[in-house]
């Protein structure tokens, strides 16, 4: 089981690679969105901001998240690692139920783009 230092390096280097990213990947990239990454096998979220093409984690809390953020994730936190990885593909993940996101339309068309 990933342990939370394990989760937050995975978002940074999701960060990272999306602060790298290029063309559609980097304009969807772009939006400016509260975010939330329940991590659910260790009941932990971490709650930031999307901004400036990266994600920039603010907070971590225990439990489920406590506000509800324009772009919300859940998933174990191997899942988190194995998704950054490259080791598990997000529509295959996110369609059989193991991740889940939750955002207003519009955003989930731009997202797609990051996945």
């Amino acid at each position: 089981m990933a342990t939370i230092e394990e989760c937050r390096a995975a978002l940074d280097k999701l960060s990272d690679n999306m602060a790298g990213a290029e063309g559609d990947v980097r304009e969807a990239a772009a939006l400016d969105r509260s975010v939330s990454c329940h991590i659910t096998d260790l009941d932990v979220t971490f709650v930031g901001r999307m901004e400036d093409g990266r994600i920039v984690v603010r907070d971590t809390l225990e439990g489920p998240p406590r506000e509800k953020a324009e772009i919300r994730l859940a998933m174990t936190g191997d899942d988190l690692v194995a998704l950054v990885d490259g080791e598990l593909h997000f529509a295959r993940a996110w369609g059989s139920g193991r991740v889940k996101l939750e955002a207003g339309l519009r955003d989930l068309f731009r997202l797609r783009k990051l996945l």
